[in-house]
């Protein structure tokens, strides 16, 4: 890739917020990588990031974020294609119906939502890092997309991180999201001495395919809902990624780019360190 344009990676960027996320970076001159896991949509994707690409430079990479092999190979792919990072956008996640457990004997809620992101942000380190080194201060920064979900949890249950036991498909959601929050605080303050900033968003009710695979009641309330286009959380995105109030100090939550306090647990550091710990602990477990 060009050495003189920012790169960014977006996952999730087959629908939805991520495609229109990656549009909007794109059509601002940057070299977008799209991450994305059914096969058509993200063809279909890569045909409309490219051509709003006025420069080019736009290529999507498919993966299963529910496996950690699958992100340890984008990761890998990405360090093939580039040397740097400047923004990542961790957008892919999503609720489902019931329990599902992975291949590598994980729950697939929480394995997309946290695992995913946090595994890929720590194996991008070194380019986020290497942007860092070369960028103005505050510029290189890792996103991420969380929920109002995460207010319905007090605390995470450390003894349950996955929800292995009692699942309910929202509330497991929603223990997801919170750690996409107390994952980001620990991020800012850890990376702030290379030079990078860590933040938050969420979305609002968007009209995306974010229900698709999830329950009954799920859909129902999704379908009935007053819900935005993906083009407005796409612009705090965008915003977050390319603008000087998206910069320093990191660990801060936004919604339609304005600072928002996020819930108790949320700003729980000590529970944000333990979720550090315990989550390099279980991608040890797996092997990564």
């Amino acid at each position: 890739m060009d050495a003189e344009r920012r790169v960014a990676l977006v996952t999730g960027a087959s629908s939805g917020i991520g495609k229109s996320t990656a549009v909007k970076l794109a059509a601002r001159g940057w070299q977008v990588i799209g991450v994305g896991r059914d096969p058509e949509r993200s063809a279909a994707a890569e045909a409309e990031i490219a051509a709003a690409a006025p420069a080019g430079g736009f290529c999507m990479v498919r993966a299963d974020f529910t496996l950690m092999a699958e992100v340890k190979r984008v990761a890998d792919e990405v360090g093939g294609r580039t040397g740097y990072i400047d923004v990542l956008v961790n957008n892919a996640g999503g609720v489902r119906d019931r329990q599902y457990i992975t291949a590598e004997g994980t729950e697939a809620t929480f394995a997309a939502n946290h695992l995913a992101p946090f595994l890929l942000t720590r194996e991008l380190m070194p380019l986020l890092k290497a942007s860092a080194a070369s960028r103005p201060s505050g510029t290189t920064r890792v996103i991420a997309v969380s929920s109002t979900a995460h207010r319905m949890i007090d605390a995470l249950d450390f003894d349950d991180l996955q929800s292995l036991g009692g699942f309910q498909p929202a509330f497991a959601y929603g223990r997801a999201k919170l750690a996409n929050i107390l994952f980001t605080r620990e991020l800012a303050r850890r990376a702030e001495p290379e030079g990078i900033v860590a933040q938050v968003m969420h979305p609002g009710l968007v009209a995306s395919n974010f229900a698709s695979h999830g329950d009954e009641g799920m859909r129902t309330y999704m379908a009935s809902a007053a819900a935005v286009s993906p083009d407005e959380p796409a612009e705090t995105l965008a915003w977050l990624a390319t603008e000087p109030a998206g910069g320093h100090p990191g660990g801060r939550y936004f919604y339609q780019q304005a600072e928002e306090t996020p819930s108790a647990a949320a700003q729980d550091d000590a529970a944000a360190r333990r979720l550090w710990a315990e989550s390099e602990t279980l991608l040890a477990k797996l092997g990564f």
